[in-house]
């Protein structure tokens, strides 16, 4: 009767696991589809792509896009237990954990180029130019590979040889040989969203001194932007929630598999997948000249008018 419950249970979470995965296929689909509309607009333009904000924001879609086609392969290879060898694993995971780092600090920098805008408006052609752009993402995957090269560089202290050419199903996970590791990779991790809180917190307020000190246009303008700074708060804001949830879940597994599974999924959705898209997409309507855009070119150049 035991054995007979248990594979009742197993064919159970199987077939919810099945319903699960074509859900997230859909809304991935969607998602991937919103983000190529909003990447094709801002190449429509060339205020877009010689504008440090918008080549920024690029970025950030581009990176977000990343992610959920990586995340969603890595999803189906598990659900189809396909193995591969450790060395292509660490190829993959290290792509994924790069730019799932690459956003947050993104945003950091998006949120400066709010503050030299309307606290150094002087300066601001000068330090936000397209030149000063393309080395500000450079130094962007730069600070966004540091953390992973020294989880990577004690993983590689830690493992045997014979361990790179194992088969084994591909998840971040299998990197993690020991509890101290897990706890440096959580350490760094907390150090940079620290740094960029600060930073964000800091924009906040010399901005918010900007639009009490301003009147008319600037007025605007400066409180515009602080709406900016809130909402990269709030990004920032779920990419830390998104480095608590395996704490979270590791707990979880020790009580039950398939809660577990259950939280992991609305982990996944919640925290991963919806502000990949949700959060740039609001970021893009907020904006009115690309809104404009978007709008012109979502309806086939039907709607006209001059941006």
């Amino acid at each position: 009767m035991a054995d007979n419950n248990s594979l009742v249970g197993g064919e159970v979470s199987r077939h919810q696991f099945t319903y699960q995965v074509i859900i997230v296929q859909i809304l991935v689909m969607i998602f991937l589809c919103i983000n190529f509309l909003l990447i094709v607009t801002f190449f429509q333009k060339e205020c877009f792509y010689t504008t440090a904000r918008y080549i920024l924001f690029a970025v950030t879609l581009l990176s977000d896009s990343l992610i959920l086609f990586m995340s969603d392969v890595l999803l189906l290879l598990t659900y189809f237990q396909f193995t591969m060898e450790l060395w292509l694993c660490i190829i993959i995971i290290v792509g994924i954990l790069v730019y799932f780092m690459v956003t947050p600090v993104t945003l950091t920098a998006m949120t400066l180029e709010r503050y030299v805008a309307i606290c150094m408006p002087l300066r601001h052609s000068e330090l936000c130019s397209t030149h000063s752009t393309m080395h500000c993402i450079l130094i962007i995957h730069g600070l966004s590979s540091v953390p992973y090269i020294v989880v990577l560089s004690t993983f590689f202290v830690s493992a045997s040889f014979s361990l790179y050419k194992q088969y084994k199903i591909c998840s971040v996970e299998i990197f993690i040989l020991y509890k101290w590791q897990a706890h440096i990779r959580s350490a760094i991790s907390q150090f940079y969203f620290l740094i960029m809180c600060i930073i964000i917190a800091f924009s906040y307020v010399k901005i918010m001194h900007a639009a009490k000190a301003a009147s008319g246009e600037n007025k605007k303008s400066s409180r515009k932007g602080l709406r900016t700074v809130i909402l990269h708060a709030f990004q920032l804001l779920l990419c830390l929630i998104q480095l608590w949830c395996p704490f979270i879940e590791a707990e979880i597994l020790q009580i039950n598999l398939i809660l577990f599974i259950n939280v992991r999924y609305f982990h996944y959705i919640a925290f991963i997948l919806a502000p990949r898209c949700l959060s740039p997409l609001i970021y893009g309507l907020r904006d009115e000249i690309f809104f404009q855009a978007l709008k012109n070119y979502a309806f086939f150049g039907m709607y006209k008018r001059n941006i």
